[in-house]
């Protein structure tokens, strides 16, 4: 049995898929004990103890996820900050060549804290106009952002040790790029499980992927609706100032759960998504969440709010 009481545990990691929750088990250096149930994952990474939890098969969107969280707070009273992890819909535009595969973070920007609700609001004649603001991610983790940025950049980063270990683990192999496919937006998907019906006259001409797994910081983009249509995509994007993902568990949180979130590209929220990369886009968004762990020091945590106490002041 672990020797560990609930509030030793001071980050919470959510995921909506099961996927997802084997991707963040991965990243364990150690499981405790048999403390581990249906509902929670126990284990330390680097100095933190995590709890991981998944929300219940079937269950997706924003109120599923503050179910989730709501119930891990009243029992995990120490969470300093939470993670979101897991897949989603990329937005590739002329200023972010997101790819299958990468990686997007949320980070204020454009006037948003890091992720906006584009299915809340009221409706104008002729508009919907977005209403509310979602709450930023907590400070200890904009520092944390802040530090892995200048490793990628220094080249004193681990993420591709941290992908290997977790594709290797579950494996999991890379996508081969000829099947990372952006189409125009107004071109449909035909029938098929895939793309092998659609015409690729109809692709967009990218220059190949000569680079590593990418990681974007912006806007995240989080509604109760799947996005696959790449005319809505678009235009939802522009609207906000421009995403780099669409999801549909963050905006359930962030008010109540001061988290970052992490998503890995698995399609591009238009008609052709299928779940051919979900597997290594949740490996990915994974081993993004372990830097983000490896750059917050256990020193720095009696500075962040707990969680709880967040909630109490808004």
């Amino acid at each position: 049995m672990s020797s560990y009481n609930t509030a030793e545990y001071t980050v919470g990691w959510i995921c909506a898929l099961p996927l997802e929750r084997a991707a963040a088990e991965a990243m364990l250096d150690c499981r405790h004990g048999d403390a581990n149930s249906s509902q929670y994952t126990l284990g330390r990474i680097g100095n933190h103890n995590v709890v991981i939890a998944c929300l219940p098969a079937g269950l997706t969107g924003t109120n599923a996820a503050a179910t989730v969280a709501a119930k891990l707070m009243s029992k995990y009273t120490s969470i300093r900050f939470g993670l979101l992890v897991g897949i989603g819909g990329g937005v590739p535009s002329r200023e972010s060549d997101i790819r299958l595969g990468d990686v997007v973070v949320s980070q204020p920007r454009n006037g948003y804290g890091g992720v906006v609700q584009y299915d809340f609001g009221k409706t104008r004649p002729g508009e919907f106009e977005t209403t509310g603001f979602l709450n930023t991610p907590p400070m200890v983790l904009l520092d944390a952002l802040s530090k892995i940025q200048a490793d990628h950049l220094s080249g004193n980063s681990k993420f591709l040790q941290y992908l290997h270990r977790v594709t290797r683990q579950l494996g999991i192999t890379p996508e081969n790029s000829n099947t990372d496919m952006l189409f125009e937006s107004s071109y449909e998907h035909v029938e098929g499980s895939a793309c092998e019906n659609c015409n690729t006259e109809q692709l967009i001409k990218r220059s190949p992927p000569n680079r590593d797994v990418a990681i974007h910081y912006g806007t995240v983009a989080s509604g109760n609706q799947v996005i696959r249509d790449g005319i809505t995509r678009d235009k939802l994007s522009a609207k906000l100032g421009g995403v780099l993902c669409f999801e549909m568990e963050a905006a359930g949180l962030m008010n109540s759960f001061p988290c970052l979130v992490i998503r890995g590209i698995c399609d591009y929220a238009d008609s052709h998504k299928n779940k051919i990369w979900q597997p290594y886009a949740a490996a990915a968004a994974a081993s993004y969440a372990r830097e983000v762990l490896a750059a917050v020091r256990e020193a720095q945590l009696p500075i962040a709010r707990i969680v709880d106490d967040t909630t109490k002041t808004v």
